[in-house]
């Protein structure tokens, strides 16, 4: 017995000396073309499930998952980024996807059954070793539950279906090409979020705004795991021609919002024009406007933007994790100083306004540079 302690190392190092033997060879293949030996493909597997159970179980799914417009911007962000490798309803995966070991699953059946955090603890920090990546930017927990929205309806829908969801049928633009036709699948061809409340409205916004936007996605200025990746690619040239383009085009009418509560738009209304003077919360429409857009063009116009939309950009300023241009740090301690209450008020306000072009002199009085009334 004595001697059993012995052995026994000297088997874990005659194990040990093998093992590093044979990976020093080279003899070990590697290759994807070869595949996986089923017992080690029934380990991995084993393993993730049991790995992504785990270091899901303190994830908390947020109120809203049903929300239509949180899928539907999972949807179109899964057709520009995820499809070529996991194919959707009646649409393949390219065939690069079908060459790589392990094969990214078909989702349709893989997802469903699925928990809501174990679908968000993949998206969000992907799985080592399988070409599945993290999402690009980690302080953005909003936009990957908007990918668990979408995932949770993905085995209900059949191709048509899908395509309805996240491939929308509007004429693509005809100038520039091919950049705005990627725009717009979400923000639509005539810049008015195809009606969907999901995503901002660009038509009419100041060119400037526009370019400074697309240049601090474009360098990771501003963060968001959707908007960076599209904008990773554009050229100087891109970013100024889409600037223009949707700058120049016509605001369209705006869904009535869903949200009617006339009291809350009231209350919003007092903060936009008046500020909070008590807070040193300054007014809205003096850098931002209202029907009509004023004061620098480095601003975005609110009027007619999602409320989804302009409390969500609020929370992020307010919890330092939005990002931007060069103005983006004014808005941080103004959102340091609002409620949620007040944001969802103002931004109810702004969603009831229709956005038009300047129109001097201003209907509305407002003193741009002192900011009051």
């Amino acid at each position: 017995m004595k001697g059993l302690p012995a052995r026994a190392a000297a088997l874990i190092l005659a194990l040990g000396v093998g093992g590093l033997l044979a990976a020093s060879s080279g003899l070990m293949p590697i290759k994807a073309s070869s595949g996986h030996w089923a017992p080690t493909e029934w380990f991995l597997r084993f393993s993730m499930r049991r790995s992504i159970f785990t270091h899901s179980l303190l994830i908390k799914a947020p109120a809203g998952l049903d929300d239509p417009a949180l899928a539907l911007k999972g949807a179109r962000h899964f057709e520009s980024a995820c499809r070529s490798c996991h194919g959707a309803p009646g649409l393949p995966p390219s065939p690069v996807a079908r060459g790589m070991l392990p094969p990214p699953p078909e989702l349709k059946a893989r997802v469903e059954g699925r928990r809501p955090r174990e679908l968000f603890s993949v998206v969000k920090h992907g799985i080592k070793l399988t070409g599945m990546p993290a999402w690009p930017v980690p302080g953005r927990d909003d936009e990957v539950w908007a990918m668990v929205a979408f995932l949770r309806l993905l085995p209900e829908l059949d191709e048509a279906g899908y395509r309805r969801l996240a491939r929308p049928g509007a004429s693509p633009p005809p100038f520039p090409a091919p950049a705005a036709q990627a725009c717009a699948r979400c923000h639509g061809a005539d810049g008015s979020d195809l009606g969907s409340g999901a995503f901002p409205r660009l038509a009419g916004q100041p060119a400037e705004y526009l370019r400074g936007a697309l240049e601090a996605y474009r360098d990771g200025r501003r963060h968001s795991g959707i908007m960076e990746s599209a904008a990773a690619g554009l050229s100087a040239e891109a970013v100024r021609e889409l600037a223009e383009y949707f700058s120049g085009l016509p605001v369209v009418p705006g869904v009535p919002p869903k949200e009617r509560d006339a009291q809350a738009i009231e209350r919003g209304g007092r903060i936009a024009r008046r500020g909070i003077p008590a807070r040193k919360v300054p007014v809205c429409a003096a850098c931002h406007g209202l029907e009509t857009k004023r004061s620098k063009d480095a601003y975005p116009a609110l009027a007619g933007q999602p409320a989804a939309y302009l409390v969500l950009q609020l929370e992020l300023f307010k919890e330092g994790r939005r990002g931007g241009s060069a103005h983006a740090h004014l808005m941080e301690p103004v959102a340091e100083k609002l409620t949620p209450g007040e944001m969802r008020d103002a931004a109810l306000f702004y969603e009831s306004l229709y956005l038009r072009k300047p129109d001097p002199p201003d209907p509305q009085g407002i003193d741009t540079t002192e900011g009051r009334l």
